[in-house]
């Protein structure tokens, strides 16, 4: 017999050359059948691998990170061998994971959507088949080219790569790979085809073009349901398309990447930032504004010169070179060194909104959410290292306060020293240390992702869970060793000595376009009052009535409403159905009625009506719902 050691300390007695299997098996018969891969001694490996004593083993499934990719990649093999099958002079490339399922790509392919249902029908053989993948290695470079040869990606792959060579066969099919897989196909229940687009080899466009094929694949088709549920929900929530139909904003030719935020979106934005800036009043922080370009002698300091240099836009004045800011820490460095401070002025809190510009690769734009143009909420607090656990605290109740405003839930993430990183051991251990304590001080669940975290110190990321479940990683809390180094930032202690401080950076919305793009697609383009362009619409029912709407139209903005009147010539019904399109909140139809009972119908975007509502009891409803940024209507 020998033990072996569980993720959670415990130790488990096996029979000698038992395999990862065997001991999924013997914790329960439910981890055995969810069981994807096992990490032995910190290394990925297939279920059949045998353990050796005193061995560190987890067993993982689809719902760890490491066994989704496994998962997946397996997946990726199943559809390769369908479009063999299909298409018999197809040529597999590579196949790997991504973050929502998995791609395929191949060349001497021409594959189209009609195509798709043949080729979920092969995939379907496949899963039942029950194939158990295995293992195959080769121990020269000949001896896999005689497998793969006649396929010049795959030789190139295998020409390359000097040892670790292996596939994976599962029936009929054989595929280059270095694994692990699934113990089987069959744990493959649900599997869509997604689309397919062009893809060059390697990336790289001299390169031949290849057709590559997105899937997504669950271990059963519930998940595989609830998935495309999300799929069509994000369709009907797409931003850039609510964007263009509310007049929210745009993109133009002229500045790719860089959006243009429209009148009704500068409602929303101003909305966002007001929110903000009380909050960070209420917290005690001072708010500044740095240059946009500053000297490439700045960012050489900053260390970003040379290790960001190729996102940067650079422009040469009076034969010295200056850089776009991608980022706002370095002058924010700037600005602690203009005075001279002492412990008892620390902690110093100092936010910025900033507008930051970063080279992303044109295909890699996309809408708010990848921009080349955005402003960061950026804060940097200068404390002592005894402020440490009490900032981090504050930081947390701030984004709990932002994100609940919003109804978004979030999960906490904490990202240790990575094998690359600079700073002494004992300045690592303090930091991270006085992360992880105030993490478990708050009250929240946090995960710990070991090796994580930025070259210059750990960080704590918040990941948002927006109305149809996906996750956006938005805010983020990084305790930086680097910059009060380099910039030699120092700060009286109380022995009279100057002293380094430790700086932490925080950003809550994270980007304010990719916040705002979210917010577009988690409320569905229908705002909480408080940030809807136009929250009331009147809407007279004559020319009779235009004087009538244009006075109440007045009074409410007057009490700082957002009110339109709707003049055209439409019939109500129209001009109803275009103010429900708009998503205004509220909508009155003005008559004789109205005008003689000063009573009011208000409708909603919803088609909720709420009748016999009096002017005054109207007004107080609306401002008391837009002035505390309510979710919900408080009209009854």
């Amino acid at each position: 017999m020998m033990q072996v050691q569980l993720k959670d300390g415990s130790v488990r007695e096996l029979p000698e050359n038992a395999s990862a299997m065997e001991l999924a098996k013997q914790i329960s018969g439910s981890l055995a059948r969810q069981a994807c891969a096992a990490r032995i001694n910190g290394e990925l490996k297939d279920m059949t691998t045998t353990l050796t004593p005193g061995a560190q083993v987890e067993i993982l499934t689809f719902n760890d990170e490491e066994g989704r990719d496994v998962f997946w990649h397996s997946s990726a093999h199943i559809l390769a061998q369908a479009v063999k099958r299909v298409f018999p002079d197809a040529k597999p490339t590579i196949g790997p994971p991504i973050e929502n399922g998995f791609f395929y790509d191949f060349a001497d392919l021409t594959v189209t959507e009609e195509d798709f249902e043949k080729l979920e029908a092969e995939i379907q053989k496949i899963v039942q088949a029950d194939f158990k993948p295995v293992r195959l290695e080769y121990e020269t470079t000949d001896q896999a080219l005689a497998v793969f040869g006649d396929n010049p990606f795959k030789k190139e792959i295998i020409e390359k790569l000097e040892e670790g060579l292996s596939a994976y066969q599962q029936g009929e099919f054989v595929d280059l790979c270095r694994g692990p897989h699934l113990p089987n196909t069959k744990m493959v229940e649900g599997f869509k085809i997604l689309k397919t687009s062009g893809a060059y080899w390697r990336g790289d466009a001299k390169n031949p073009q290849l057709t590559r094929i997105y899937a997504i694949s669950f271990p059963d088709r519930k998940q595989l349901r609830a998935y495309l549920h999300q799929l069509e929900e994000a369709k009907k929530r797409d931003h850039r398309i609510l964007g263009r139909k509310l007049d929210l904003f745009s993109f133009q030719k002229e500045g790719p990447g860089m959006p243009f935020i429209h009148p009704k979106g500068m409602v929303i934005w101003n909305a966002l930032l007001d929110f903000w800036r009380s909050l960070h009043r209420e917290d005690d922080y001072v708010e500044i504004k740095t240059p946009a370009m500053l000297s490439c002698e700045l960012w050489k300091t900053s260390g970003h010169w040379d290790n960001y240099r190729e996102n940067m836009y650079t422009s040469e004045i009076e034969e010295k070179v200056f850089a776009i800011k991608p980022m706002n820490c370095p002058g924010g460095m700037l600005f602690y060194k203009e005075n001279q401070f002492s412990y008892r002025d620390l902690p110093r809190r100092v936010a910025e909104v900033g507008n930051v510009h970063r080279h992303e690769m044109s295909g890699a734009l996309s809408g708010m959410f990848r921009v080349r143009s955005f402003h960061q909420d950026d804060a940097h607090i200068f404390m002592k290292p005894a402020d440490i656990k009490n900032e981090i605290l504050g930081v947390l109740r701030l984004a709990d306060k932002i994100y609940s405003q919003f109804d978004l839930p979030y999960h906490l993430e904490l990202s240790t020293r990575p094998e690359k990183s600079i700073g002494a051991d004992e300045d690592w251990e303090l930091t991270t240390e006085g992360l992880r304590a105030a993490l478990i001080e708050s009250g929240r669940e946090f995960k710990v992702n070991e090796g994580d975290g930025a070259f210059y110190g750990p960080k704590i990321d918040f990941h948002i869970r927006d109305a149809i479940g996906r996750t956006w990683q938005c805010g983020t809390i990084q305790l930086d060793m680097s910059l009060p180094m380099r910039f030699e930032l120092e700060y009286i202690a109380e022995d009279g000595k100057p002293k380094r401080p430790i700086m932490l950076h925080r950003a809550l919305f994270g980007s304010i376009e990719r916040f705002f793009g979210i917010l577009v697609e988690h409320y569905a383009g229908k705002f909480p009052l408080w940030l809807s362009p136009v929250q009331i619409r009147l809407l007279p029912v004559a020319e009779r009535h235009h004087d009538f709407a244009a006075q109440l139209g007045k009074t409410l903005k007057a009490a700082g409403l957002r009110a339109e009147v709707d003049l055209s010539n439409e019939s109500v019904n129209k001009k109803v159905r275009n103010a429900q399109v708009d998503q205004v909140n509220y909508i009155l139809v003005l008559g004789d009625k109205e005008m003689e009972e000063n009573s009011y119908m208000v409708r909603t975007r919803d088609n909720q009506v709420h009748p016999n509502i009096g002017w005054d009891q109207l007004v107080l409803c609306l401002t008391e719902e837009s002035s505390s940024r309510a979710s919900n209507s408080l009209l009854k």
